[in-house]
């Protein structure tokens, strides 16, 4: 069947193609965005300390540095996101690129607490729209059986920032000074945006619901399978589990989903509490006991590499073992681990190195399974909107986190003593992720890659032409 007759058809031309190597091009770029959020969003942890000595701060005044980019993701994540559905995927990345990389470079010039939060509170509105659209574009581009895996491996990419953030800055701070954070975070994205104007495409399916020129939308096909044919004149279209608009919020709170999603929404809370406040606090923690600085990025850089190893084992269990207890599970040895890492402070350094590293596996890796969780729990048609709300009111415990241990290190609360009040949310969301299992598990208890695709066509863009 010649393709005037038979219309070019996302997501079912990707799911039914071998990857290209333009498919892997395009999930490398988003996976440098998302690595340049990483390095961006811990960066400012190593720097602390070192602001703090030179500006004359307390432990608690540095908690809304922390937490200004925080908000400003939240923000980004709730309200900027949407943009790509009418603006389009690859240009809100460039401009949101470009935007967070010249607030960073603007905090050189910070002289004041407040100037700093300002520029901090800016570059997390561009992280957050930033994010979304590389989840949102990488999904697109990857088929059925691979689009779980690219999306973990682009947050990987985020996790992989936070490690070069930390040896970056065992190098850079010593020599320059903690202000030469801010033009390497500024330079990297600053370098990669004529990447993404050159190689990155725009969504071929933002395309086809805009009828843009026929020969555009064709050339990116053409781009996934150099087989088509140099010269045609396809129709396009989108089926329709993908061509529906997005999904209402109150389409998370119908009767047999309520419970469920506030449960979900308060482990995505406490989650990532536990996450930034680790990441924010340890460093400085480390530093006021005296441990060289190092040491410091190695403890900071194992939780984030034990976030990453995690992801390894609990995809697999995941899918064999069932969702639910398999991330119930982790969670409730997280209460272990980091109630261990509590004592580890008084012991050689070795153990406080391995309790570090475990749990960064319980604390990182749940971040990154509980994402797949919300993919279990919410079905295809609400899917986005309900991993996006997810992980968008989940950042108010990123806020508060930081906040909170920072209130705990000014009352003179030891290290021991605020790892051991971290612990406790960690069997929290263990006991209410087993809850999400007993109620809802028997009807989702494994993960998918991917929604079943529906055989009508809800839009299609005829060709005129179409040339490559």
């Amino acid at each position: 069947m010649s393709l005037e007759a038979r219309p070019l058809q996302l997501p079912s031309f990707v799911d039914e193609r071998r990857v290209s190597r333009f498919q892997y091009g395009v999930i490398t770029l988003c996976g440098l965005v998302m690595f340049i959020d990483g390095f961006d969003t811990q960066a400012i942890s190593y720097m602390a300390p070192h602001i703090a000595k030179e500006w004359g701060l307390s432990p608690q005044t540095l908690a809304p540095i922390f937490s200004s980019a925080l908000v400003g993701l939240m923000v980004g994540y709730l309200a900027l996101s949407p943009l790509s559905d009418r603006f389009g995927h690859k240009r809100v990345i460039v401009v949101s690129t470009i935007g967070f990389a010249l607030c960073t470079l603007a905090a050189v010039w910070a002289f004041s607490v407040p100037e700093l939060i300002v520029l901090r509170f800016l570059t997390g509105l561009g992280l957050g729209a930033a994010a979304p659209s590389c989840v949102a574009m990488t999904g697109e581009f990857s088929p059925k059986r691979l689009r779980a895996t690219f999306v973990l491996v682009i947050y990987c990419g985020f996790s992989l920032g936070f490690v070069v953030a930390g040896l970056v800055a065992g190098w850079l701070i010593p020599a320059h000074g903690w202000r030469s954070m801010f033009v390497a975070g500024a330079l990297a994205p600053l370098l990669l945006v004529p990447l993404l104007l050159r190689f990155l495409p725009e969504s071929p399916v933002f395309m086809i619901r805009c009828n843009q020129d026929p020969r555009r939308i064709y050339h990116v096909f053409r781009r996934m399978d150099r087989a088509l044919p140099e010269h045609a004149a396809p129709t396009f279209a989108v089926e329709a589990e993908d061509a529906g608009k997005r999904a209402a919020l109150s389409s998370l709170f119908t009767r047999d989903r309520v419970l469920g999603t506030v449960l979900l929404w308060f482990v995505f809370a406490i989650n990532l509490a536990e996450f930034y406040a680790l990441q924010s606090w340890l460093p400085t923690i480390m530093t006021s006991l005296d441990y060289s600085m190092s040491t410091v990025v190695t403890a900071t850089t194992l939780t984030t590499v034990g976030g990453i190893a995690a992801a390894f084992i609990t995809g697999p269990c995941m899918d064999r073992l069932g969702a639910y207890g398999t991330l119930g599970a982790l969670y409730l040895v997280g209460f272990v681990f980091v109630a261990l890492t509590g004592l580890a402070f008084s012991a050689p350094l070795w153990v406080l190195l391995t309790a570090n590293f475990l749990a960064g596996c319980c604390i990182s890796g749940g971040q990154k399974s509980l994402i797949a969780l919300a993919a279990v729990f919410y079905p295809a048609p609400i899917r986005s909107t309900g991993v996006g709300w997810a992980l968008g009111i989940g950042r108010v415990g990123g806020i508060l986190g930081p906040i909170v241990i920072g209130a705990a290190l000014a009352a003179q609360w030891s290290a021991g003593a605020v790892f051991y009040a971290m612990a406790v949310p960690m069997l929290v969301a263990g006991v209410a992720v087993l809850l999400l299992g007993r109620l809802y598990g028997t009807r989702r208890n494994r993960v998918t890659t991917g929604a079943r695709a529906e055989d009508s066509v809800a839009e299609a863009v005829p060709g005129e032409g179409a040339q490559a």
